[in-house]
């Protein structure tokens, strides 16, 4: 289990220019995965874990969207989550959530943790 209290201090994931649009990118924090999502100017972190499964989400490095852009996919088994609120619409995990991480935008860098 991740112990959400080591992003109390922040810390810079990505510049936000470096997302598609809309678009996705995975990180390694320590032991754990992360996946940030980009849609317009809104930008959603998760712990990148399947509620499902326990797995990671991705096949292929970065690519967390199906093919609508619109929607998280886990690659292994079709499981569909808003990127709003990390709940899967469609899947054998239906109505479970993804980890939202705490994260803000600011001077176009996305960060990891609280703003301060």
């Amino acid at each position: 289990m991740t112990d959400h209290n080591q992003y109390r201090t922040p810390r810079a994931l990505c510049r936000l220019d470096e997302l598609s649009d809309p678009g996705s990118k995975g990180f390694v924090d320590g032991a754990n995965g992360i996946l940030v999502v980009r849609q317009g100017t809104d930008v959603f972190v998760y712990e990148n874990r399947c509620p499902h499964r326990g797995i990671p989400l991705e096949w292929v490095p970065d690519q967390f969207l199906d093919s609508s852009g619109r929607l998280i996919q886990c690659a292994t088994h079709g499981a569909l989550f808003l990127p709003e609120s990390g709940e899967c619409v469609a899947g054998p995990c239906s109505g479970a959530s993804l980890r939202k991480l705490a994260s803000y935008v600011q001077s176009g860098v996305v960060w990891l943790g609280k703003a301060g």
